[in-house]
């Protein structure tokens, strides 16, 4: 039995490191990576026949991630679609965009490559420019992927952005929301955004990446040198990360938190809700009070 790991560990050491990132997905996280992945498409509808994805890679982990496991996918041929792998270079230091496509080279991914001038664009605002940012690079993005005849973007969104998506709505927007597993595009008709990674856990993308020994971005979109203090959404780092530190206490204590919280925005009841809003009109409960 040892004899026969030891062997599985000397052929381990010969494979590319393309070979390695793609039988890491078959085997050792098939059932945390890959299995989340397929299901949250399956779960949410999110791929048809025929589709053409713009898979849009940051050059952080969970945007690399998602690339494989969508060339993985492919493999399988179980639903026709094409992929571009999409990458906008908003203004990057030579760096941080050699290290995008130095990675993607290792990983084997094909990258289409386009600039945009987004960083100079917000480096004089002074307020929330990391949300106007990220509202830029969606248009462009999309304007992007259309151009190249797709009708999808994919992002690299995680269950973990989406819980602390959801806890961040309620103590600081004094709001109930979550981030959709998918959205049809308001500005660009007939696209749609996707989230294949919606029930993938970053613990489990972290573990991937560094059984792989690989390295990418830490900030993903945009000054990584100047800006180290925002969140891929645009939202303030601090923010996010009580929001990370406070679910991590509460889960010492009941470790179905996390799960509750994603399935809070599920289980809704507006018959004990106050208000809500539906498509811009708000809803009441005293509308209908006396009619109960």
């Amino acid at each position: 039995m040892i004899e026969g790991r030891q062997d599985a560990g000397k052929r381990e050491e010969f494979l590319t490191p393309q070979k390695k990132v793609e039988k890491s997905l078959r085997k050792k996280f098939h059932k945390s990576i890959f299995s989340r992945f397929t299901k949250a498409i399956t779960v949410y509808d999110m791929i048809q026949e025929g589709d053409k994805i713009a898979v849009c890679i940051s050059g952080g982990k969970d945007s690399m991630l998602l690339a494989k496991c969508f060339q993985e996918l492919q493999h399988h041929r179980k639903k026709n679609f094409d992929l571009t792998f999409l990458v906008m270079d908003p203004g990057y230091t030579e760096e941080n965009r050699r290290r995008i496509e130095e990675n993607a080279a290792l990983m084997g991914i094909p990258l289409t490559i386009f600039e945009s001038d987004i960083f100079n664009a917000v480096v004089d605002i002074e307020k929330n420019p990391c949300y106007l940012c990220a509202r830029m690079r969606r248009g462009h993005l999309y304007s992007k992927a259309r151009e190249c005849g797709c009708n999808k973007i994919a992002l690299g969104h995680h269950y973990d952005d989406v819980i602390e998506t959801i806890l961040m709505g309620m103590l600081y927007g004094a709001q109930i929301q979550t981030m959709m597993p998918k959205l049809h595009s308001t500005n660009f008709e007939g696209m749609e955004l996707i989230r294949p990674l919606y029930l993938v856990r970053e613990e489990d993308i972290k573990h991937w990446r560094d059984y792989n020994e690989l390295h990418f971005l830490q900030c993903a979109c945009r000054f990584t040198e100047n800006c180290a203090n925002c969140d891929d959404d645009g939202v303030a780092l601090s923010k996010r990360q009580e929001v990370k530190k406070l679910i991590r206490e509460l889960s010492k204590g009941n470790p179905f938190v996390e799960a509750n919280i994603f399935k809070s925005v599920e289980n809704v009841n507006l018959n004990t809700i106050i208000a809500y809003k539906q498509e811009g009109v708000v809803h009441h409960f005293l509308d209908s009070y006396e009619k109960r």
